[in-house]
C-alpha cells in the first residue's frame, strides 16, 4: 500500500490481510469481536498476542516479528493501550526493515501516543489515529 493515504474507503477497500496486535482469545472482549467482524467481511486476520498460541482457529504469533516473511500485512491494526503503542510500532517499523513491506498502522480509539505517531512519521508508515476500524467499515463500505 502506498504511504500516502487517499481516504479510509481506499485503506478498506483495497486491505486483504490485517495483522491485529493485542487481538484477545476472549470473545468478549473488543480486539475479538473486531477480529471476527473483519474476518466476516472478507479481510484475512493474522493475530498477535503472546499469551496464546491460538485465536479464532488460527496460529497466534507472539510479536509482529514472528510472522512468517512471506506474509503480505496490508493493515497492523493496535488493539492495546496507548502505553505499549510506540513499542508496537517499533515491532511494525522491524516487519518493515525485515519485509520490505510498509502497513498502515491503525490505533484503534485512544490507543494512539504522541511517540507513536513521531516513530511513524520518522519510517514513512501510514498512520491512522484513534480510530475504530468497524465503525470506519461501517461509514466507508457498508
Amino acid at each position: 500500500m502506498a504511504n500516502q493515504i487517499s481516504s479510509l474507503k481506499e485503506i478498506l477497500t483495497e486491505t486483504k490481510t490485517i495483522a491485529i496486535i493485542g487481538c484477545s482469545p476472549n470473545r468478549y472482549r473488543t480486539s475479538n469481536y473486531a477480529a471476527n467482524f473483519l474476518q466476516e467481511k472478507g479481510y484475512r486476520i493474522i493475530p498477535i498476542n503472546p499469551k496464546t498460541d491460538q485465536i479464532m482457529g488460527k496460529p497466534c504469533y507472539d510479536r509482529l516479528i514472528d510472522v512468517p516473511d512471506s506474509e503480505e500485512i496490508d493493515v497492523v491494526n493496535i488493539f492495546r493501550n496507548k502505553k505499549y503503542t510506540a513499542d508496537a510500532l517499533k515491532d511494525v517499523v522491524r516487519w518493515k526493515e525485515k519485509t520490505g513491506q510498509s502497513p498502515v498502522v491503525w490505533t484503534q480509539l485512544d490507543v494512539s501516543s504522541k511517540e507513536a505517531e513521531e516513530i511513524a512519521e520518522q519510517h514513512e508508515l501510514p498512520y491512522i489515529r484513534n480510530r475504530c476500524i468497524m465503525v470506519e467499515w461501517d461509514r466507508n463500505i457498508k
